[in-house]
């Protein structure tokens, strides 16, 4: 599936976006999402934070080696990245732990039930938590990917609250009505499905125009 992104105004600034990863299942998410935002012209700056139990499933699915932070933005992309800059979780001072630095929006993928308690009870200790605060506080676009089954009535009741704080809660759910043929057709068409809500459109989205009725 195709991910072309469309042209950028030349007058306007490329949108700068938080990309977190925390520590559920999907780490073939977050790799797609880095790669998509990598290549679309409308994105300048990409901010990347992974939580510790993030790393762990970075190196569990992936087989990368989180070791050296020097190259783990670059072997998520898989390939030498232009606009990412990694920051350590435990930064809480970097830029993005502020309001008045300016971002578009922020992605948690995938977003842990923990990272969702912290956020829907404005705890921020981590820079995953504290970015994701400043978008809320500053009615920035905040998606939180969560990837997680069953769901108690605790994860239920925070994910209300995020919501009702002015996160939007996008469950990582596959969608199979363009007839995935791969895993990596169901994980990109979900990235395209949270971009546009980014305000990223995606001219090679698949879109369910109904049923043809004869």
């Amino acid at each position: 599936m195709s991910s072309r992104s469309g042209s950028r105004n030349a007058t306007s600034p490329g949108k700068s976006i938080v990309l977190a990863v925390t520590g559920a299942s999907g780490a073939i998410y977050a790799r797609r999402a880095l790669q998509m935002l990598e290549s679309d012209e409308r994105v300048e700056k990409i901010h990347l934070v992974i939580s510790g139990s993030g790393l762990k499933v970075l190196r569990e699915e992936l087989g990368m080696n989180v070791a050296k932070s020097a190259g783990i933005a670059n072997e998520l992309a898989g390939g030498a990245t232009r606009k990412t800059t990694y920051l350590l979780d435990s930064d809480v001072g970097a830029s993005i732990a502020s309001g008045s630095y300016r971002v578009d929006g922020m992605l948690v993928i995938p977003c842990t039930t923990g990272c969702l308690a912290q956020v829907a009870n404005g705890i921020s200790s981590t820079l995953v938590e504290r970015a994701a605060d400043v978008c809320l506080k500053e009615s920035r676009k905040l998606i939180l990917a969560i990837r997680d089954t069953p769901f108690s009535r605790v994860h239920l009741e925070n994910m209300l609250k995020a919501q009702q704080a002015g996160a939007d809660i996008f469950p990582i759910i596959p969608a199979y009505y363009h007839h995935p043929q791969t895993i990596e057709d169901l994980v990109t068409q979900f990235c395209c499905r949270v971009f546009v809500h980014l305000g990223l459109e995606q001219a090679g989205q698949f879109r369910w125009q109904g049923e043809w009725s004869g």
